[in-house]
This record gives structure tokens, C-alpha cells and sequence, in this order.
């Protein structure tokens, strides 16, 4: 059987910058064939960046991603790589976007695969699957191709294939089995969500089985915009045995050595039901390796681990792609705020960030101890900004009461917050979770008020289990934990009056997530949460305080995803909406 050297490129591209991810492409491409391999394959949308959503739409984007790809082709074979086959993801168009009068159906904007091979575009593929659940509008953007390109190498049929084909059974790895391909290629562009990794390697199993092939799945890592891709790319048997795996949330270049069956002379091609079958062949590649390579399984990680990597990689890129130099964010002492800070530290080191203490008569000295307390622990940059004077200034000139003083010390921090970020530049984050902006608890304007949330899609009880894990991490390895057990163990409160607790408003944190993950994530209905054992009373009020808060969730910052549905690109409401479910009478 021949043997082929495979290397999966798990990167981070950047959305729109094209000749920055081409150079990419051409580094890591090096670092491929150094390691012998004679196929190279790069993520989804590789040259253009995954999702590029409505720039889908530009004449002038599509042809810049046309151009660069055929740049790319030519800068590999100056670079010495031409005979290396190169696998890579860009956006490509055979007519106008079905916006136009003039569009067809079978033609238009495509997300695309290219096999570079000897300075030219020697190969393309249309992905056939195109997802329109969730995060993903791709029948918005994209036509489906009908034809599976099979590329003949080193003696191996090779089918390629994006993302969403891997996914759905039949079409491509259906019709790869009647090819009689010996490797299928799939370029993925999946975003993460908790477990997801758990759920990757029985479908990357299974497709195996279905095309009677070796599946080499490679998927990008990195953060964008409320987005973060964990890698795990991996190689899979035909017989769906796990041969090799990347870790996650890291760049990685997975090698490994496959040994496949020769490509049968007679195979078929054309209409092959479903999918035609296109069929080329290249020469010459590198030599065949004469010594095994394996790329090896990378060890699991627990799902705080993984939840906390994802949330620090999601806020590092989002600085490092939109050039921001530093962060800051109000820190009460509080676990949110105490949460964020620990990951924005992990993600940016502490000289880059600010954690701004903004006491008002109400906050309580063990809270103000405890920023003190966080602050020297991480050693970020900490100041003290009391608010009451200008707290005081407002009450003296406006007679307000009850929950109007309330939120107006909550908006007079947010100005103190955007007052510095327009003075020094730094991004501000927000810091409230998932389960405060489900149910509206936060102030308008005060307390929501930043550019990135990283707690957006954490709920309550999971910030508590992240900062349980990350301080049992820091003490493993050997290093200062960085947030005070009474952070941890005090009662939540917004301390915006006397004697203030979270409870005062809302359910137990453990009863609120779970009513809170039936209906936002599950889509569940009254009746359905009544059944899971949760009381009338409370679902009702939780309900209630859900749909009508949808107004302040559409003005919320960004935040990374790590739930199966996240608000805003993945749970979408009218703000306008008198459906309430329906309640006994």
C-alpha cells in the first residue's frame, strides 16, 4: 500500500486580511514540506478568513480572494514548495450573489477548496453542504457545488471536501465511497462550543465508515468576533479508529504517515448520482516517506479547562485583531468582575490590563479588600475611583429615588470606565454573565456598558466553577491563585443599597441556570420546565423577565460563544413580541 505524509495546518487567519494569511499559508507550508509531507492541507476560507458574512456581497472582495489565491499558487513554487500539494480554503464566485435580478440559481458566490500544485491552481471544489442553523446563514451567501473533486497522488485517490459535508450523511462522503477514494480531505471552519470535541470524533468515525476512507479533518483556531475555533483537528481509519489528533485552542501542525490503497484504475467518474465525480491527477510529489511518522493523540481536557481556554483565546484575539493595546474593567471585588479580570490577564498579561475599583457608599469593605486583594495577586495596573461625589453632584441637581439612584451609580462607573478608554485607549470590558443578561440584570448603559463581554455565554454557576478550576490550576502549578476564596464564597450582590443580595430579585443561581438553559438553549416551553420539576411560580416570573429584557440583549457587547446557543448570532428575537407562554389562569 502506498504511504502518504500527511500535515494538517491548525492556524489562525485573520477575516480580510488576505496577503497576511497568504503568508501564513507560505510558513507553514515550509514548516510541512521540512517535515516531509506531500500534502498540506489549511482550514475553511483560509485566505479570506472564516465567517466573512456580508463582504460575501463586494465584487471587489471576491476578486481580491481569486487574485490572492493565484498569487499564492505562484509565491509556493518561488518558494520551492511547488511539488508539495497544498490544500487551501478561499472564496471564489462563477456569478453574480442571488441579491441581484441577475443572479442564477446554480451560480454565484462559493465557498471554496484549491489544490495549488506546481505554481498553478490545480484543482477547486464547491462545498456541497451548506449549514443554515445556529451561527451559520451560508444558504444566504452561497450556491451548493454538485461535483466531488477526486485528485489522484502518489498512486491515492483523494477526495476533497468543506466543512457542513462532513456533517450531514450522504452527498460527498456517499458518493467518495462509490469514487473508491482511499482519502478523503475535509477543511473545516467549526466553531466551538462546550463537549464539541466529544461530538467531532464519532462523526469523523462515521463518515469514515460511509466513504470506506481515511478522513484527515483539519480545522482553524483562533477568535473572531463573537466566534472562537478550537482546532482538534484529526486523522481518522477508514474503519473509524482515531490515528491521530491536534490539541485544542493552539497552532498546530499535525504530521502523520497513512498508509492507503492504491487508486484502482478503473475507477468511476461522472454522474454518480447525487454528485458528479471530476477526476485529475498530479505529479510529481515529494518522495514517499521511508520512515513512519506518527502525529499522536492529544490529551483531553476537562470542560472548565477547556471552557477557560476558549474564553481566553476568544478576548486575546479580539484585542490582537482589532489593535487594541489594553484593557479595562470595573473591578467590585465581586466573582464577575473577579472572573474577567483572571482571564484577561491569562489572555493579555497584566501590564495590559486596568482594573478600576469604583466604591459608592454602599460597597461593602470585604469587596473593596477583595479587587485590593485580586489586583496584587495578578499585579495588573489597579486604581480607585470613588463615585459617590459625583453621585452626590447628580442627586443634587435631579430628585431621584429607589431604582432610579441605583442605576445611576451603575452609569456614573460606565462613564468613569468610557471616560478612561477614550483618554488612554483601552478596550472596556463588561462583566456580566449569561444568566444576568437572560433575565435583564444588569443597567442599561451602566454596568453592560463596554466593547467585548467575555462572560456573554457563561452562565452564573459555571463563573463559579471557572474560578474554582482556575485556582486549583495555578496552585498544581505551583503559582498564585488568582482570585480570594471570598470572592468565591460570598453572597453575589450589586451592592447599589443597603444590605443588597442577587436573592432579593432573583431565584438561587442553580434553579435560575437550569430553567434558563431549558428555555434559551433548549427552546423549551412552560409546560415542558413545569414537567422537568421546576415550580409554576418561578418559571413564570423567569420567563417573563426573559422576553422582556430582549431589548437590552440587542445593545449587549459581544462575547465570545461557548454554548450551544448563544444570544445574539444564535438565539434571534423580535424585540417586539407579545408571544408569552402561556400560564394557568
Amino acid at each position: 500500500m502506498p504511504t502518504l505524509r500527511l500535515a494538517l495546518a491548525q492556524v489562525n487567519p485573520t477575516v480580510g486580511d488576505l496577503s497576511g494569511n497568504a503568508a501564513v499559508v507560505r510558513e507553514w507550508s515550509r514548516a510541512a514540506a521540512g517535515s516531509g509531507a506531500q500534502l498540506v492541507a489549511f482550514p475553511e476560507m483560509m485566505l479570506t478568513g472564516y465567517p466573512v458574512e456580508d463582504l460575501v456581497f463586494r465584487e471587489s472582495f471576491v476578486a481580491a480572494s481569486r487574485a490572492a489565491l493565484d498569487r499564492l499558487a505562484t509565491d509556493l513554487a518561488a518558494d520551492g514548495l511547488g511539488e508539495v500539494a497544498v490544500v487551501v480554503g478561499y472564496l471564489d464566485a462563477d456569478g453574480p450573489a442571488r441579491i441581484s435580478s441577475e443572479a442564477e440559481a446554480d451560480r454565484g458566490p462559493r465557498d471554496a477548496l484549491a489544490l495549488l500544485h506546481g505554481g498553478r491552481v490545480a484543482a477547486r471544489y464547491y462545498k456541497h453542504h451548506l449549514p443554515n442553523y445556529g451561527v451559520f446563514d451560508e444558504d444566504r451567501y452561497f450556491v451548493p457545488g454538485d461535483v466531488l473533486t477526486v485528485v489522484r497522488l502518489a498512486g491515492v485517490d483523494v477526495a476533497l471536501t468543506v466543512c457542513e459535508d462532513i456533517w450531514q450523511a450522504g452527498g460527498p462522503f456517499a458518493i467518495a465511497r462509490a469514487a473508491r477514494v482511499g482519502l478523503v480531505v475535509n477543511i473545516n471552519g467549526s466553531p466551538y462550543e462546550l463537549d464539541k470535541d466529544d461530538v467531532r470524533l464519532p462523526l469523523v468515525a462515521r463518515r469514515a465508515r460511509e466513504a470506506d476512507a481515511v478522513v484527515a479533518y483539519v480545522n482553524m483556531v483562533g477568535g473572531q468576533d463573537e466566534l472562537v475555533f478550537d482546532g482538534d483537528s484529526m486523522v481518522v481509519a477508514a474503519d473509524g479508529t482515531l490515528l491521530s489528533r491536534a490539541p485544542q485552542f493552539a497552532e498546530h501542525l499535525l504530521v502523520h504517515d497513512v498508509d492507503l490503497p492504491e487508486a484502482a484504475p478503473d475507477a468511476p467518474e461522472g454522474d454518480l448520482g447525487e454528485m458528479r465525480v471530476r477526476r485529475l491527477a498530479l505529479d510529481p510529489l515529494p518522495p514517499a516517506p521511508t520512515t513512519l511518522v506518527e502525529g499522536g493523540v492529544a490529551e483531553r481536557v476537562t470542560d472548565e479547562a477547556e471552557v477557560w481556554q476558549a474564553l481566553v483565546l476568544g478576548l486575546r484575539d479580539y484585542v490582537r485583531k482589532n489593535g487594541f493595546r489594553s484593557v479595562a474593567l470595573g473591578l467590585s471585588g465581586g466573582i464577575d468582575s473577579s472572573v474577567v479580570a483572571a482571564i484577561a490577564v491569562d489572555a493579555l498579561g497584566p501590564e495590559r490590563v486596568v482594573g478600576v475599583s469604583m466604591p459608592s457608599q454602599y460597597s461593602s469593605g470585604h469587596s473593596r479588600d477583595d479587587a485590593a486583594d485580586l489586583a496584587k495577586r495578578t499585579g495588573l495596573d489597579y486604581r480607585i475611583e470613588p463615585i459617590q461625589p459625583m453621585v452626590d453632584a447628580f442627586l443634587a441637581n435631579m430628585s431621584l429615588s429607589g431604582m432610579a439612584v441605583e442605576n445611576l451609580q451603575a452609569r456614573v462607573r460606565g462613564v468613569i470606565l468610557m471616560a478612561l478608554s477614550n483618554q488612554e485607549g483601552h478596550l472596556v470590558l463588561t462583566t456580566g454573565n449569561k444568566s444576568e443578561l437572560a433575565v435583564g440584570y444588569s443597567t442599561l448603559y451602566g454596568d453592560s456598558v463596554g466593547g467585548f463581554n467575555p462572560l456573554k455565554d457563561v452562565p452564573k454557576t459555571m463563573v463559579w466553577a471557572l474560578a474554582r478550576w482556575r485556582n486549583a490550576e495555578a496552585e498544581r502549578r505551583g503559582t498564585e491563585p488568582p482570585i480570594p476564596d471570598s470572592a468565591i464564597s460570598k453572597p453575589p450582590s450589586a451592592e447599589l443599597r443597603p444590605g443588597q443580595l442577587d436573592t432579593d430579585s432573583l431565584p438561587d443561581y442553580r434553579e435560575l441556570d437550569a430553567i434558563l438553559i431549558g428555555y434559551v438553549d433548549g427552546d423549551r416551553g412552560r409546560d415542558d420546565l413545569i414537567a422537568e420539576g421546576h415550580d409554576p411560580a418561578v418559571i413564570d416570573k423567569v420567563l417573563r423577565m426573559v422576553d422582556t429584557a430582549e431589548y437590552k440583549r440587542r445593545q449587549s457587547a459581544p462575547g465570545t460563544k461557548i454554548s450551544m446557543k448563544a444570544f445574539g448570532r444564535d438565539r434571534r428575537l423580535p424585540i417586539t413580541n407579545r408571544w408569552r407562554e402561556p400560564a394557568d389562569q
